[in-house]
């Protein structure tokens, strides 16, 4: 066992163990589990009320680019937070990128205004 470096052995044990625990809260949890379904448990979930059509319906191309224009604003404050904490010790040159960063994404924005994306239809 002299090539096989000790701390490479200590690492398989402890994957081992975490899916030895794995494996036993699985299985712990099929024998042990309630099995008690209901009409209830088995329906699709919208937001508490009732479903109102099959889940199965095609969604319009809105739905999925209102979804996407979400997600990269969301990122978007996800990256500007921590940018506002350390803007101070970043100095002209973070002042510049962030500047950068909101620019296009302002560019986005307008470009998303202008393609009328987000109008609900009535």
């Amino acid at each position: 066992m002299g090539s096989i470096p000790l701390d490479f052995l200590r690492l398989a044990f402890w994957i081992l163990v975490v899916l030895a625990i794995t494996a036993g809260m699985l299985v712990l949890t099929h024998l042990l589990g309630p099995r008690r379904p209901d009409p209830t448990k088995s329906s699709p979930y919208e937001c508490g009320f009732p479903p109102f059509h099959d889940a199965r319906k095609r969604l319009s191309v809105r739905f999925y680019t209102i979804a996407m224009i979400f997600l990269i604003f969301d990122v978007e404050v996800a990256l500007i937070y921590p940018w506002a904490v350390v803007h101070r010790d970043m100095g002209t040159l973070g002042f510049v990128e962030i500047l950068i960063f909101l620019v296009i994404l302002f560019a986005g924005y307008i470009y998303v205004i202008l393609r009328r994306a987000v109008e609900v239809e009535r």
